[in-house]
């Protein structure tokens, strides 16, 4: 798996962890929200790491399209 894959694998499960939210109230709410920010930081955390000395914007960028608008396959 490359470092991008990686990227986006992790994109994918904090935007999944969004997407629960929906509906949740009280202390369900609370806890998935945490669920999500925490996710939200790994990616973060991962990107910024991945980026280096390089624009981590671009980056963040990229990641963030090949997760929610993915190419479709050739085949």
């Amino acid at each position: 798996m490359s470092d991008i894959d990686r990227l986006v694998d992790l994109q994918k499960a904090a935007d999944t962890e969004h997407a629960t939210l929906r509906g949740l109230d009280g202390e369900e709410h609370r806890e998935q929200w945490e669920r999500w920010r925490t996710a939200a930081e790994t990616v973060q955390a991962a990107i910024t790491e991945a980026a280096g000395d390089g624009n981590r914007y671009e980056l963040e960028a990229k990641v963030k399209k090949a997760a929610r608008h993915p190419e479709p396959s050739e085949g």
